[in-house]
């Protein structure tokens, strides 16, 4: 497979320097973006016409880092495979987006955009550093507790704001703002494509982009952050699992308490409403009291003077 792609990159560029040699090229203004998780380079054509082919280049790599073919599909180097996405919101749009970021990303890339029948059209991007430090803290948006040796199934929710074109699947690593690529789900026009890079657990996904990953016979190794990231029309949008796991008898110990912990909090509940009920039952009582010693004494009513 490796070779058929090698080929058909290589007869792809022969045939494009072919049929545009002589042609214009149109190169646009640089642009700068920070380096951050999700990040876009821009490669949109300002023209219409049929788009032949995209490619992006880095000035520290030998290789480009990413080609889209509308017939042959993508092609990534492997430092990117897994960690970049083509957005492809119009016809003429080149623009990509990186995930699981580092400052390894940091750097001059090149985009360059083959159209029929006008020509090709090239635009620059400097990424450059953060001052954001990649070792802070992630708040998780669930939470989630296993015991070694079960099953579990983490779901990816995703908040509906934008057609879905990619999700991946990410295990960060221990606070140093590292991560590990599971699993990616990609929108193609004949249909999903679907690549697993690890052999912890299974990735579902449907065509409506609902993502799920299945662990069987966990293990403490699979304890940590998973970070879901899905790519639309409206930019990337993430979620964050946090999984806990434990052993069988300190899950056993765990799963008690929490009932204990439910069980207080269901009487706590209950003596209260009862202790309010009481209240309740007592002012009235008080004032049904009032009411029936003013008819016994009626004296005690309120007199009123009536003058001539």
């Amino acid at each position: 497979v490796a070779v058929q792609k090698d080929y058909w990159y290589f007869m792809v560029l022969v045939m494009l320097f072919c049929l545009l040699k002589g042609s214009v090229e149109v190169k646009a203004p640089e642009t700068t973006v920070t380096l951050q998780e999700g990040m876009v380079l821009d490669c949109l054509c300002p023209w219409s016409g049929q788009l032949t082919m995209v490619s992006w280049t880095k000035a520290s790599l030998s290789q480009p880092m990413a080609v889209y073919h509308p017939h042959f599909g993508t092609s990534f180097a492997p430092s990117y495979d897994g960690r970049v996405v083509f957005l492809k919101t119009t016809p003429m749009d080149g623009s990509v987006s990186i995930m699981n970021v580092s400052q390894s990303d940091v750097g001059h890339y090149h985009c360059s955009l083959q159209t029929y029948p006008q020509g090709s059209w090239t635009k620059g991007t400097f990424v450059k550093k953060t001052a954001i430090n990649f070792t802070i803290s992630i708040q998780p948006d669930t939470e989630l507790v296993a015991a070694q040796n079960d099953n579990l199934t983490i779901k990816c929710d995703h908040i509906q704001n934008g057609e879905v074109y990619h999700v991946s699947i990410e295990k960060l690593g221990p606070g140093d703002g590292s991560s590990t690529i599971i699993a990616t789900c990609q929108m193609q026009d004949d249909g999903l494509e679907l690549k697993e890079f690890s052999s912890r657990g299974s990735l579902n996904c449907s065509d409506a982009m609902e993502v799920s990953l299945h662990l069987t016979n966990i293990i403490e190794e699979d304890g940590g952050l998973y970070r879901c990231n899905f790519t639309t029309d409206a930019g990337v949008q993430s979620t964050t699992v946090l999984l806990t796991t434990l052993s069988a008898q300190d899950f056993g110990s765990f799963r008690y308490m929490l009932y204990v912990y439910i069980g207080a909090g269901v009487v706590g509940g209950a003596f209260l409403m009862g202790l309010i009920l009481l209240v309740t039952w007592a002012n009235r009582r008080k004032r049904k009291r009032e009411e029936y010693r003013i008819k016994l004494h009626p004296g005690k009513r309120q007199k009123w003077t009536y003058r001539e």
